[in-house]
């Protein structure tokens, strides 16, 4: 048993890094192998449009053809039981390292005969971890989770299955009086830090535990 974590943060020890930790922390307690990746350690672009994993006897049917640093990464996800993606949310989205990894694995596996099938061989459990400044309201109001949606209705129809979390209000700074940051209050952010970041950890890590309890998807 295999779970993936993958950050999308540039940030490798603050609020995404670390509920990726406890989702892995989550599934190691079951019994299940794990690996947190940072994305922004590799150098790669999303699909180029090349096509060739939909090219009839092609040599890269159903697998990225690109030869980058996503490669072996890719290969990983190939073995993967489950997968857990992790993400501060930017103007509303995932950050462009998540998008442009999305990008490179779904399309391999996507066949494009009218009802969207998926090559991917088996079907496993992901999830979407998100974390953003905004407090539950602006969520609603910004429709964040409209925008987000989608991706992970694509990720349902290529892995099997698809959950998220969001964790709102994060604490961003150690110091604030250090930043332009007039529009937050300091300490209402670290009391939430105190007091509710660590029942976000506790989700996160019941989403790693349950999904290495559950590795196949009927």
């Amino acid at each position: 048993m295999k779970v993936l974590g993958f950050n999308g943060s540039p940030r490798r020890r603050w609020n995404t890094a670390m509920l990726l930790n406890h989702a892995l922390e989550g599934a190691a307690s079951q019994g299940a192998e794990t690996e947190l990746i940072h994305l922004y350690d590799y150098n790669y672009k999303g699909c180029i449009s090349c096509f060739a994993c939909k090219l009839k006897g092609g040599k890269s049917y159903g697998s990225c053809a690109v030869k980058d640093d996503l490669k072996p990464i890719l290969r990983k996800v190939e073995e993967a039981d489950a997968i857990i993606l992790g993400s501060p949310i930017y103007f509303g989205v995932t950050t462009g390292e998540i998008r442009s990894f999305l990008e490179r694995v779904m399309f391999q596996y996507l066949v494009y005969d009218g009802n969207y099938t998926s090559l991917f061989k088996k079907r496993i459990p992901t999830g979407f971890i998100y974390t953003m400044n905004v407090n539950q309201t602006h969520v609603e109001e910004l429709g964040y989770k409209q925008n987000l949606k989608g991706t992970e209705m694509a990720m349902k129809r290529i892995f099997g299955a698809s959950e998220s979390l969001f964790v709102t209000d994060t604490y961003q700074f150690d110091d604030y009086s250090k930043y332009e940051s007039t529009g937050f209050n300091e300490e209402e952010k670290a009391k939430r830090r105190k007091e509710v970041f660590p029942e976000d950890c506790k989700n996160a890590f019941d989403m790693g535990a349950r999904f290495a309890r559950q590795p196949n998807i009927s």
